[in-house]
């Protein structure tokens, strides 16, 4: 007999997480109807969860504290079609030892497309020559061109955390000749030499690199990680890449660095508050450009995270291990 599960998240990101080909498949191992239920309307019908032992969520699941868990006595494993569980989890939740998977890995891959890209740009200075070429209405001359462009061969890239994120990007680099540099206090040499990077100091990596990336974890000791000190000591015509979280970064100091130095060039996916406040001048710095947090899955490349649950699950009912289960450690830092 199959186990019972149900779909508990956003109705409006249902379809965008769990396709036809996705529920398909889950039909085949769950019985599962095609209904998503909204975390309120769990809460208002508790007996919807009485028999279910699989939950499949995505945005807006429930929190899973003692409350939540006694509606659901039966409840075998979770299954996150998303990135970051920390907003959900609670310890009673720890304590029932549930099996929780989550599709970080796979919310990963889009980041990672779009900050190796931004980077390839970068040391190009698409964006910096783009906004030249506009606001002069022409071409730059050759000798301003030459000193503007970087280039990627043997130019220096600075990855700061080597998470799933950061380590995908530095897979991606191996194919373009550049040198890599890493800070991430928590990786061994070992590792580093593995993924092909040179462990440095933060403040090291910022003097070195033509292009900073960052994608360390939003925790209390990583809040307001960037510095004036920091971004003023990179090199000239250098850039700043913010794909991870806005609060990694002390915006007000980052704007006095653009202000003082026309030179240098920052990407932002991120920023703290999203969208930046009215009258914010990351708007109007011409050594800005800003996205509106597009650097995650969006639409089709939300299936992939549908795709890893279908997997999960099915290890998890041949009782094979799960991929990407995740700790009450790994909890704390996956982004």
């Amino acid at each position: 007999m199959k186990p019972k599960g149900i779909f508990i998240l956003e109705p409006n990101k249902f379809e965008t997480v769990y396709g036809p080909e996705e529920r398909r498949d889950l039909h085949a191992l769950v019985d599962i109807s095609d209904c998503a239920y909204s975390a309120k309307e769990v809460k208002a019908h508790p007996e919807l969860l009485r028999d279910v032992e699989l939950i499949f969520s995505s945005w807006g699941g429930p929190y899973l504290d003692a409350a939540f868990l006694k509606t659901v006595p039966q409840l075998k494993a979770f299954f996150y079609g998303a990135g970051s569980i920390k907003e959900y989890v609670t310890e009673e939740f720890w304590q029932r030892d549930i099996p929780i998977t989550s599709a970080a890995s796979a919310n990963a891959v889009p980041v990672a497309e779009f900050a190796h890209a931004q980077v390839l740009l970068s040391l190009k200075r698409v964006w910096s020559l783009a906004r030249n070429i506009r606001q002069e209405g022409g071409w730059p001359d050759h000798g301003a061109r030459e000193n503007l462009v970087a280039g990627a061969y043997g130019s220096t890239v600075g990855v700061i955390s080597l998470g799933i994120i950061g380590r995908l990007i530095c897979e991606r680099l191996q194919t373009s000749e550049v040198r890599v540099i890493a800070y991430d206090p928590f990786v061994s040499p070992e590792r580093a030499k593995e993924l092909g990077v040179e462990l440095v100091s933060l403040e090291e990596l910022f003097r070195q690199s033509d292009v900073v990336t960052l994608h360390a974890p939003l925790l209390e000791e990583t809040k307001n990680m960037i510095t004036k000190e920091l971004l003023a000591s990179m090199k000239q015509g250098a850039t700043f890449i913010n794909t991870a979280r806005g609060k990694l970064v002390k915006e007000k100091e980052l704007i006095e660095v653009l202000q003082e130095r026309p030179d240098l060039f920052a990407l932002l996916d991120v920023t703290a508050p999203e969208p930046p406040e009215k009258g914010s001048l990351l708007f109007t710095l011409s050594n800005v450009v800003l996205t509106p947090h597009i650097a995650g899955s969006i639409n089709n490349e939300c299936r992939r995270m549908g795709r890893l649950m279908v997997e999960e699950v099915d290890r998890y009912l041949k009782g094979q291990a799960l991929r990407w289960r995740i700790t009450p450690q790994m909890a704390l830092i996956t982004a």
